[in-house]
């Protein structure tokens, strides 16, 4: 929801709107592609599922920093949001390596 907030307050100029845009498929295909996995029908589409959540919460993280690359937004103003990616991707690897490793 967060991230959701701060694409509506970026401002409407097309940078922000490109990178807003993308930012915000990613960002909330986290949470559904991690429902999905949870629903998986075995070990390996579980373990594929938390593929597309990392690749996911990590592509997040990338629009975030080009957010202020471009300066559109200034760092403290999503420092929170990248490092709560940042620590998502790092968990759903580790979370991915040991389902790997216990199949």
């Amino acid at each position: 929801m967060r991230v959701i907030r701060l694409v509506e307050s970026l401002p409407k100029i097309r940078t922000a709107i490109v990178i807003g845009n993308q930012l915000l498929n990613c960002a909330t295909s986290v949470g559904a592609n991690y429902r999905a996995a949870c629903r998986g029908r075995s070990k390996a589409d579980f373990i594929s599922k938390l593929g597309i959540v990392e690749e996911e919460t990590d592509e997040s993280a990338y629009w975030l920093e080009m957010l202020v690359a471009a300066k559109v937004v200034e760092p403290n103003a999503v420092a929170e949001l990248l490092k709560e990616a940042n620590e998502l991707t790092a968990i759903i690897a580790a979370s991915r390596k040991t389902a790997k490793n216990n199949r």
